[in-house]
């Protein structure tokens, strides 16, 4: 059953969060089609140096039930849907924050905000409509794990406490909570380690 209530929500977020960075592959110098690497030259002889990526590993998951192996696939299939929002919604807040400082008074600071969020809306309204309520819930917590901060502190930054509580009402009235935090030893542990994996390119 989908929402659509979690659109203006998601909105906001998408204009809200900290950059992140993944795992930085190695630059290869090419000549010819050939891939020239750094070398070290050891007792005479000359070894290439090659980058290894960096892999995670976690302890192989069983499941109780097929219900449960069901319900972790799910989560898979979510987290990779949600994810790149989460990753979108980091670098625009990089973004926003840099140009926010450039400007002079609150009222310049309004009109960039309404305008990001009016921009924001017209390309992404048709995807973030399609989101589940798990999936909306998921982005919630992506943002809590990305940002240090809760949904509801990043909407309350952008737009005063007001529309924060009015949002935060709407929100609990479909079952969610937009104060949600990412628990990363608690009961969001298995969510992480899926995190974790897919940032590592192994989900």
């Amino acid at each position: 059953m989908r929402k659509r209530y979690y659109i203006p929500i998601l909105l906001l977020i998408i204009i809200s969060t900290t950059s992140f960075q993944g795992a930085k592959g190695q630059s290869h110098l090419k000549i010819d089609g050939y891939t020239v690497l750094p070398v070290t030259i050891l007792d005479g002889d000359t070894l290439p140096n090659v980058l290894i990526p960096e892999i995670a590993i976690f302890p192989k998951r069983k499941f109780k039930s097929n219900r449960e192996y069901r319900q972790y696939q799910r989560m898979i299939r979510n987290l990779k849907i949600v994810y790149p929002y989460a990753k979108l919604a980091q670098q625009k807040l990089t973004d926003m924050d840099a140009h926010l400082k450039t400007l002079k008074t609150d009222k310049e600071r309004k009109a960039y905000i309404n305008k990001a969020e009016k921009e924001l809306r017209d390309e992404f309204e048709p995807k973030l409509v399609k989101l589940t309520i798990s999936q909306g819930r998921l982005l919630i917590k992506l943002i809590d794990r990305q940002a240090g901060k809760t949904t509801y502190q990043v909407l309350r930054e952008l737009k005063g406490s007001a529309p924060a509580f009015f949002w935060q009402t709407v929100a609990r009235v479909f079952g969610s909570n937009l104060k949600s935090e990412f628990d990363t030893d608690g009961e969001d542990k298995l969510l992480n380690e899926l995190i974790i994996l897919y940032e590592h390119g192994q989900l």
